[in-house]
């Protein structure tokens, strides 16, 4: 039977808890690369707060012991979870456009996260900056490839900025093996991620023109206007499809060979935020001229083009994004 002071316990509760729930969800979706298991993972630990709520002494702050609360649940769910790779992280050379697409829908893929669960579009200027590149695509898929305590303490340490004394105390260990486990995931996670100076934020008037041609290459199924998007290196790669994809011209022949548009006007795009980057929600024209959704690219730009493409064709990401279910169609010009 809850009881009056029960109430009252469980409101203050959430009054104090609830301001964090954004950054306990951008931390487990750190550890665990899926923003559907982070979702899960956040309500677990609201819950075991909850229970434990009477017991808490403020020794640490509530921000702390939350982040405690979350780390614990995160790498017990990943005592029994392999981690999320992409296609790129698989090991295989980069694939020829020519190939068939291998499609892999049994691999755990890792999934991204709209910047607006995480608070990467609200925050002062500098918070932005340094919350956008706590959860960069090539940080999350570099973080996968670390044991999940690596993994713990690295973004304890790193992201977070705790003691090592404090991470000790959550894994149950020494600061001594906190500092030997950290050295060991930084060196890494140093050959894994690309350098910030190689990344630009979509900020200024070349980065939105640029972002603007890539809308229009697409829309207007533009191969020859595609392939002058990409630096020389760039990357294109699609869970659940295995292949990767590099340089401008591989790319541009994988959309046109395999791409299902029908022609100009067969695509639309509609811009949205994932893990720091500009993304876009992209939709295929169907037989009775409505758009459905079709994939999720998000867009990594360097100082001379887009560098990396990742398209996620889980379509439970466009309700997750907040996109429409579906676009109207579009009048066709009549012939004269």
């Amino acid at each position: 039977m809850t009881t009056t002071t029960d109430k009252l316990d469980e409101e203050d509760f959430l009054r104090q808890a609830d301001p964090y729930r954004r950054e306990l969800l951008a931390h487990c979706y750190r550890m665990l690369g899926s923003v559907h298991d982070a979702e899960d993972l956040v309500q677990e630990t609201y819950l075991r707060a909850w229970r434990s709520y009477h017991g808490f002494e403020g020794r640490s702050s509530l921000r702390t012991w939350l982040h405690r609360i979350a780390t614990r649940a995160c790498l017990t769910a990943l005592e029994s979870r392999g981690r999320r790779p992409m296609p790129t992280g698989l090991g295989a050379p980069s694939s020829s456009p020519r190939d068939s697409l291998v499609e892999q829908p049994e691999v755990p893929w890792l999934e991204p996260i709209p910047d607006a669960m995480i608070g990467a579009d609200h925050a002062d200027p500098a918070a932005i900056v340094t919350n956008r590149a706590s959860v960069r695509l090539a940080l999350i898929a570099a973080l996968q490839h670390l044991p999940p305590r690596q993994r713990a303490v690295l973004i304890l340490r790193d992201v977070l900025q705790w003691r090592a004394a404090e991470v000790a105390e959550v894994l149950d260990t020494t600061t001594t093996a906190v500092n030997s486990i950290l050295q060991r995931a930084r060196a890494q996670l140093d050959q894994l991620t690309p350098r910030e100076d190689d990344i630009v934020e979509p900020v200024d008037a070349d980065q939105r023109e640029l972002l603007d041609r890539y809308v229009s290459a697409f829309e207007n199924m533009d191969i020859a206007a595609i392939v002058e998007l990409f630096t020389a290196d760039a990357v294109w790669e699609m869970p659940p499809f295995a292949g990767w994809y590099q340089g401008p011209e591989d790319i541009g022949e994988l959309i046109a060979r395999h791409c299902p548009c029908d022609g100009p006007g067969g695509m639309r795009l509609v811009p949205t935020e994932a893990n720091g980057q500009p993304a876009f929600g992209l939709y295929m024209r169907a037989e009775d001229g409505t758009y459905r959704p079709f994939n999720l690219p998000v867009l990594t730009l360097g100082p001379t083009g887009v560098t990396h493409v990742s398209c996620f064709f889980d379509l439970r990401l466009f309700a997750t994004f907040g996109l429409p279910e579906s676009l109207p169609a579009e009048p066709r010009p009549v012939a004269g």
